[in-house]
Parts: C-alpha cells; structure tokens; sequence
C-alpha cells in the first residue's frame, strides 16, 4: 500500500527536524504550521547562556582558575602573602576589559567592513581600595577607567566613529563598569598604513 503525498511530507518533516535537532544541539526550534512553506522549522539560537567556572584555592592569595579547557592562575604578590604567578583578581577584572574591548571593536569593524591593520590597547583606571582593606563599604570601587586605544586602519572617519558607537554598544564587560557607576573614557588615536599615508 503506498502512502499518501501528504503522509510522506510527515515523515520527511520529522526525519529534517531531528537531524537539525542534532546539528544544533544548542538551538530552540520553533514550528512552522504552514505545512506547504519550504522552511517548516525555524532555528533560534539561545540567546542567554550559562557559563561554568571551576577554581581551586591552595593559598588565601592563589585561586587556580580553570574554563572550559583552559586554566589560569589569580595571584597576590608576595608583598601580600602571595606567590606572584599571576594578576590580581581586580587586575584580571581590568584585563578582561582590554580583552572584551579587542574582541569586540574587531567584531563591530568586520560588521562594517572596516579592515584593521593594527591595534594595541592600555588603560588607566582609578581605585578606591577602602574596600579591600576593609576600612568601609564601597558601591564605586573604580570611579573612573580610561581606555587608550591606538588603531591603524585606512577606513575614513565616518566607518572609524561607526566602530566607536557599536563598541559602546555591544562590549559586556565596559556594560558592566558602566552599570555600577564607573566613568569609563576612550582615548582614541587612529592611525594610517604607511602605504596609505603616502599616497594621500
């Protein structure tokens, strides 16, 4: 007995939904009820993730950090009782901002086709420590941060200040800062290829 058109579109359908199902393992599906569409399921992708870090603590200064497969080291200096293999924990908060800063202002110039030939980063940030030596409670322990960023492209200004403005937007660790109450700046200087230099 052969089955009907429709009845082999079912099976067809099923057959698709579990092989996207397994290829993305990590999507939400949605249905399509329009059966005659030639898209009947819709991929989501998750757009809140949960993120998992491990740390084992041998010292009060030390914290061995492990993410993913990947594992670093939190230290204090020995002037504080630690061994010096690594940052501090605000040290590493600030070195994560570099971090998220490069990430994200390369991400925002491909978007907008802006190519970069160059980029280093520095910042400057001021801290209240009346915290960590437990003198009093501090709801601002960083008023202020200020990001040098030193770019060589051969975009022109107005693609440059597309760049700023996005990464303004989308960079979550300056989101952070800046929704605590700290002053973050940006220092901006933007560079020329010498190639390009030359023939303007």
């Amino acid at each position: 007995m052969r089955r009907s058109s429709g009845a082999r579109r079912g099976r067809s359908l099923r057959w698709r939904r579990r092989d996207e199902r397994r290829a993305f393992p990590n999507a939400q599906f949605e249905s399509n009820t329009n059966e005659r569409s030639p898209s009947m399921v819709t991929i989501r992708p998750k757009t809140v993730v949960t993120m998992k870090v491990e740390a084992r603590c041998p010292s009060h200064a030390r914290t061995d950090v492990r993410v993913r497969d990947v594992s670093t080291t939190i230290d204090e200096p020995a002037e504080r009782g630690g061994t010096n293999t690594g940052p501090t924990p605000t040290e590493t908060l600030m070195a994560s901002l570099l971090g998220c800063t490069n990430v994200i202002t390369h991400k925002v110039a491909h978007k907008n086709g802006v190519h970069i030939d160059a980029m280093s980063l520095r910042l400057e940030a001021q801290f209240d420590r009346r915290g960590v030596t437990l003198q009093e409670e501090v709801n601002v322990p960083f008023p202020e941060v200020t990001l040098y960023i030193d770019l060589t492209t051969s975009a022109d200004q107005a693609a440059v200040d597309k760049v700023k403005q996005e990464l303004n937007m989308f960079c979550p660790v300056s989101k952070v800062f800046r929704g605590c109450g700290t002053k973050v700046n940006e220092v901006w200087t933007v560079r020329r290829p010498a190639a390009s230099a030359t023939a303007h």
